[in-house]
């Protein structure tokens, strides 16, 4: 009991480490991200691609509305997994900067920049009494100065980091391992291919299951996919895994 006690008291206070050098409130917003929606980020060579797991609206809810996929700028957008009501101030906070950095330089925003700043803001909010973390992760896509398609990772303790291929929320362990075993350098269709196969593990493989967003090389900015084109995707896709050798994975639905 008198061990029990003293965690409880360590984890009340978001400015208190534990004796063990815990932040627990930091602990437990990334447990809120690991509920939330799946979200999948992948790199090719001239195509980054952002794709995520639709949750089901009530039947007279308008689905439009419920977004997991933001754009920041013209040429920047994220996905978020967490609480949706924290994604959205964290989201106008970076859209803010965004434009705020385009009137005062009068140039975009780079995705490298952006993503410091939300990392910034994540990681203040967790050094402050009286506040609590944000309680998502986010990926965050786009092309670099030099023209390369980029992905950077968030966290609640203001982490960031670039990957090749990621995923957050619930089964993204899964869906990483996927990605660790099957990441190739692709480009165009196939990286986006890629990115469904990843999130059709975990995800029944729907167009009212799926939103898909894409950034092309030389393209203006991101585009987000309608329903017809994600299911001639997930055809795609059906297919090449039933001419795939006996053995495979077989997309199981998890």
């Amino acid at each position: 009991p008198g061990k029990k006690t003293q965690t409880m008291s360590y984890d009340r206070a978001i400015t208190v480490f534990s004796p063990d050098g815990h932040l627990f409130q930091v602990e437990y917003a990334l447990e809120a991200v690991r509920k939330g929606s799946l979200a999948v980020g992948v790199r090719g060579s001239d195509t980054v691609v952002l794709g995520v797991e639709k949750k089901a609206v009530a039947k007279l809810q308008l689905s439009q509305t419920v977004r997991k996929i933001a754009r920041i700028d013209e040429h920047i957008c994220l996905a978020f997994a967490g609480l949706t009501a924290d994604a959205r101030v964290l989201i106008n906070r970076a859209r803010t900067e965004a434009q705020s950095h385009r009137l005062t330089l009068d140039e975009p925003a780079s995705v490298e920049h952006m993503t410091k700043y939300i990392a910034g803001v994540q990681q203040k909010y967790t050094q402050s009494g009286g506040v609590r973390p944000f309680g998502i992760s986010m990926l965050i896509v786009g092309f670099s100065s030099e023209g390369a398609p980029v992905l950077y990772q968030t966290d609640p303790s203001g982490t960031f980091s670039s990957w090749k291929g990621s995923a957050i929320g619930r089964n993204s362990k899964t869906v990483r391992e996927y990605l660790e075993k099957n990441y190739a350098e692709t480009s165009g269709r196939e990286t986006i291919k890629l990115a469904v196969k990843a999130l059709t593990e975990v995800v029944e493989g729907t167009s009212s299951n799926i939103e898909l967003a894409v950034i092309e090389a030389g393209g203006k900015g991101p585009r987000f996919l309608s329903d017809d084109e994600v299911t001639d995707i997930l055809k795609e896709v059906d297919e090449e895994k039933g001419a795939a050798p006996a053995g495979g994975n077989g997309g199981q639905v998890a």
